[in-house]
Formats: structure tokens, C-alpha cells, sequence
């Protein structure tokens, strides 16, 4: 699945499958400036770290779209512009990664004229998105050694290729063990309030013909207690230098859990997800987002009008209960301080 990102040259436009209305659904919301990249980004049009990295590199290139090249301020303008870009989300530090990448690439090259930036913008972003495949592929190679024939595999939120430009991070690691022959099956967390291990994860490896079951959240405890759990593998949307990992909420639990059951709980994610310059996951900002997604599925309210609610979007597992973090250079494993410098050095 790499077809859920595209960018269209006839119309000068960025497609994003909304992942908001899947499965039922598949429909293509278009971005055209920034206002509409920044809006698909909070109303979770797309998600997953690798995925918004991605979008927001070609969010760069709509951001130059809106600029008038006589103007002498122009950049002014556009510095504004990827300001409220990199802004849109602050837990994933891949959106602030792939617009500070462009940035630099402009700033390197004074004197560029606006239809020359956006040249070079349009072609970085073609290469990020071919890239982060190639990335999710070879983490892929790597996670699978760690996945035995006839694991069931647990994975919370979705790490897939709707999360990433196509294969996935976690489940790039699922299928990679999957392509190599092992006869594995899949546990996807429901994932409340979004349900995008319900709705998404189940979606995608169902696609791939590979056995997945959902199970509601609050099943982990009994699922492994009951043997049914061989390998816990996630995604990350950051990690800090010393190997703490901020993941869809619920993810701390799962690893509390792994850890009192003896089963090894595993992190997937690309390079560009550590955050070298965040010491402890204690210092990852951690999203707030909207009551509505508690208070209602779908336009139904399930809670009694005017009660508060909790919608931290994303929780972090320490560091000492992750067993490795697979990422494209290979599996990092403690001392994570040490080992993460020297594998991203």
C-alpha cells in the first residue's frame, strides 16, 4: 500500500487518503495551501509520524505555491508559513524534522528565485517519500529476525503504511516476518478514541491476507496471561536520546503488561523519529486533543453532557522496558544512550 500519499501535477495538489472515515470509506482529501495541509494534520486526515513527515515536506512545497515571486517580502512570508506548519502537531518530530529539512535546503542556496525554490522543494519532497519506503523496508528486514515462526505478534495504534509513505514501521515489521515465510498472526488494540488499530491496522493486513484479530484495549492483560502473546512490536512518534518512546496512548500499559508476562516489547521507527536534542521522555510534549473524540463515536454522544474528559493523545514507555528499537540501520538495543548516538552518528 504506497498509493495513500500522491501528489498530483495536473492539479498542482497534494492527495491524502482520509483516514478519518476508513474503513468504510475511501476517499481523497486534497491539499492545496498550507491552511489545508495544517488542517489534514490535526483533524488526523493523516497520522503516524513517518506519514506526517512526508506531508509536511510537501506542505513546504504548497507553502511556496502561495507566494507572489515579485514580491520583495516573500520570504518573510513563507518563514510564517512554515512556522504554522511545523506548529501543527507537537508530539510527532518528524513534521518539525522534514520542514526544518527544507529550510536548511533553502537558507544553503541564497539567491534562489521562488520558481527555483519550488523546484527544488517539489524534488526533495518526491525523494523523502521514495525514501521513507525504502527505510520501512529495511526495518522491516531487521524486526523480522526477531519474530518467530508461529508468533502471535500484539501491536498497539497503527504503524503501517498509512502511517508511514508505504509498509510501515511496525508493521513493516509484520511483514516482513510475513514475507520471509513465518506463519505469524496479529493482535491489533482497538486503539481508543481514534481506533486506529480497529479500523486502520485491521484494515491494512486484512488487505495483505495476513491473520489479524482486534482486540478491545482493556484485553491485553488477559490475552497474555493466557499465552496468546508471543512478541509486542509499536511504532513511536518520538524518542528521546536515552531511548524513551512516545506512542499512542495506551502504549505504556501494553508495555507494563509485556514486561510482568516475560514478553519482549519491541519499538519501530526510522532515524528521524530520535530526537536527540529531547534527554528523557519526561520532556516530550504530549497532545491534548479534542474531547469529541471521547465524548462521541461518529456524530453519537456516549457520555452524559457537560462531563469532562481525558484526551492525551499520546503516553511514553521508559526506556528499560523496551527490549530493542528496530530501525533501519539495525536494532538498537541498551545502553540506549550510548547506542542510539553511535548508531545515528
Amino acid at each position: 500500500m504506497t498509493d495513500h500519499i500522491q501528489f498530483s501535477p495536473d492539479q498542482g495538489a497534494l492527495l491524502l487518503l482520509d483516514q478519518r472515515i476508513l474503513p468504510g470509506h475511501e476517499e481523497f482529501f486534497v491539499c492545496r495551501n498550507t491552511s489545508d495541509t495544517i488542517y489534514a494534520l490535526q483533524t488526523m486526515v493523516v497520522r503516524g509520524a513517518p506519514a506526517i513527515g512526508v506531508t509536511a515536506a510537501y506542505g513546504c512545497w504548497l507553502a511556496s505555491g502561495e507566494l507572489d515571486p515579485a514580491d520583495a517580502g516573500w520570504p518573510t512570508k513563507l518563514e510564517g508559513l512554515l512556522k504554522d506548519l511545523e506548529q501543527a502537531r507537537p508530539t510527532a518530530v518528524n513534521l518539525r524534522w522534514a520542514v526544518s529539512l527544507m529550510r536548511r535546503a533553502w537558507l544553503a542556496e541564497q539567491g534562489l528565485s521562488v520558481p527555483e525554490l519550488r523546484a527544488k522543494w517539489l524534488d526533495m519532497a518526491k525523494k523523502l517519500h521514495v525514501q521513507d519506503i525504502e527505510i520501512n523496508k529495511a526495518m522491516g528486514r531487521f524486526g523480522a529476525e526477531l519474530i518467530a515462526d508461529g508468533d502471535t505478534v500484539m501491536t498497539h495504534c497503527n504503524a503501517g503504511a498509512l502511517a508511514t509513505a508505504g509498509y510501515g514501521t511496525a508493521l513493516g515489521v509484520i511483514r516482513g516476518a510475513w514475507e520471509q515465510g513465518k506463519k505469524i498472526k496479529v493482535i491489533a488494540n482497538e486503539t481508543r478514541p481514534f481506533l486506529q488499530g480497529a479500523r486502520l491496522t485491521a484494515y491494512e493486513l486484512a488487505k495483505d491476507h495476513i491473520p489479524v484479530k482486534v482486540a478491545c484495549d482493556n484485553a491485553c492483560a488477559l490475552l497474555m496471561q493466557r499465552g496468546l502473546v508471543q512478541k509486542v512490536v509499536v511504532g513511536a512518534d518520538r524518542i528521546a536520546a536515552n531511548g524513551d518512546a512516545a506512542n499512542k496512548i495506551g502504549t505504556f500499559g501494553v508495555a507494563i503488561l509485556a514486561r510482568h508476562f516475560g514478553i519482549p516489547f519491541y519499538v519501530a521507527a526510522p532515524a528521524s523519529t530520535f530526537d536527540l536534542n529531547t534527554p528523557s521522555g519526561d520532556l516530550i510534549p504530549i497532545e491534548d486533543r479534542t474531547p469529541r473524540e471521547v465524548t462521541h463515536i461518529g456524530d453519537h454522544q456516549i457520555t452524559p453532557e457537560g462531563v469532562a474528559v481525558f484526551n492525551y493523545a499520546f503516553d511514553v514507555t521508559p526506556a528499560e522496558l523496551i527490549a530493542g528499537i528496530v530501525t533501519e540501520k539495525g536494532v538498537i538495543r541498551a545502553p540506549y544512550v550510548e547506542n542510539i548516538k553511535a548508531a545515528l552518528a
